[in-house]
């Protein structure tokens, strides 16, 4: 009975965090610019089930990295090829570090833009004093945050 009590916590923290993905993505509008961009708008919602599947994959074989490792198979069926599993895999790295920068890069840009329109909800709402006060609030959360991850490594819990 604890062990189900456990999948359940666990799936709902990772349904949790998948959600915050996806709001970061739709707050900044990230996946509907690309398609204005590409001038391919009738394809936007398989470009958003695209993302979703995108991370949801990323979820599951970040937990269950031992039932995705192809290399290994591969070594193990064909020693004498080792040496075309290293070029498929610094390919593969390399294709998947080029489109992981490019949507990084585009990420951080439309992030950059919704920081733009803060002076202008300011303005809007009569939020004169303190605005500094709260972007400072916010940066300093954040780096608390990371600290305070990193210091009890929690990053290599897995």
């Amino acid at each position: 009975m604890g062990t189900f009590f456990l999948i359940l916590i666990g799936g709902s923290y990772g349904l949790l965090a998948a959600a915050g993905v996806f709001t970061v993505l739709v707050a900044v509008g990230l996946v509907p610019r690309f398609a204005g961009k590409t001038h391919t708008a009738k394809y936007v919602l398989l470009y958003e089930e695209m993302v979703i599947f995108g991370t949801l994959m990323g979820c599951v074989l970040s937990v269950f990295p031992e039932y995705f490792q192809a290399g290994v198979w591969w070594q193990e069926k064909f020693p004498e090829h080792l040496s075309l599993l290293y070029g498929i895999g610094a390919v593969c790295q390399a294709v998947f570090g080029l489109f992981s920068g490019m949507f990084i890069g585009c990420l951080a840009l439309a992030i950059a833009e919704m920081l733009d329109s803060i002076p202008i909800l300011s303005r809007r709402i009569s939020f004169r004093h303190g605005l500094g006060l709260a972007v400072f609030s916010m940066a300093l959360g954040k780096i608390c945050g990371s600290l305070i991850y990193f210091w009890t490594e929690l990053h290599r819990t897995a």
